[in-house]
């Protein structure tokens, strides 16, 4: 079991993420117990089949998270996020930035305070920006030696989710208080 960077640790990945085959349509995809990270095509495909999995098997049938490609609209999750203990953001290549602004729409206009994890190709250099926009977890590639990286910039200029305000405007409020 691989670790992951979440909300500034290191700890185990304990969930599967499930990938779909060019010849399984989503409806027909195995689904592993446990922890479950899947596609939004699985989704929405077997949405109630999973909450009923969730919610009513004897062992509680493990959380479920879904996980988006950099072209899917994070808007046709707003009503779900309530069902969802994890949303993952898929980036195909290193400085692919469409998945910041997924993140940020989920954080600021949706609402969504869970795990809101990068996966894919993540990379050190990054998570600090990753960070700003709301990504609270990271697969990376040796956690261990990236975790660091969280803490490169000690002050950021511009607003983001992790700071509304530019620093132009915190540095007024210190001088009038």
């Amino acid at each position: 079991m691989a670790n992951l960077i979440k909300n500034g640790d290191i700890v185990a990945n304990d969930w599967t993420t499930i990938t779909l085959d060019a010849e399984v349509s989503p409806g027909d995809v195995k689904l592993p117990y446990g922890n479950v990270l899947l596609p939004l095509a699985v989704w929405q495909a077997r949405k109630w089949d999973l909450i009923q999995r969730q919610w009513h098997s004897l062992d509680g049938g493990g959380k479920l998270g879904v996980w988006l490609s950099p072209d899917e609209d994070p808007a046709v999750l707003a009503e779900d996020l309530q069902d969802l203990d994890v949303i993952a953001v898929r980036f195909p290549a290193a400085g692919d930035g469409r998945g910041y602004s997924i993140a940020s729409l989920l954080r600021i206009r949706y609402g969504y305070k869970r795990e809101l994890r990068a996966i894919g190709t993540v990379e050190r250099d990054y998570l600090h920006f990753l960070h700003r926009v709301g990504f609270n977890a990271f697969e990376i590639e040796n956690p261990e030696a990236a975790l660091a990286s969280l803490g490169d910039f000690s002050e950021a200029y511009q607003p983001a989710v992790d700071q509304p305000l530019p620093l132009f405007r915190r540095s007024g409020l210190a001088l009038a208080a």
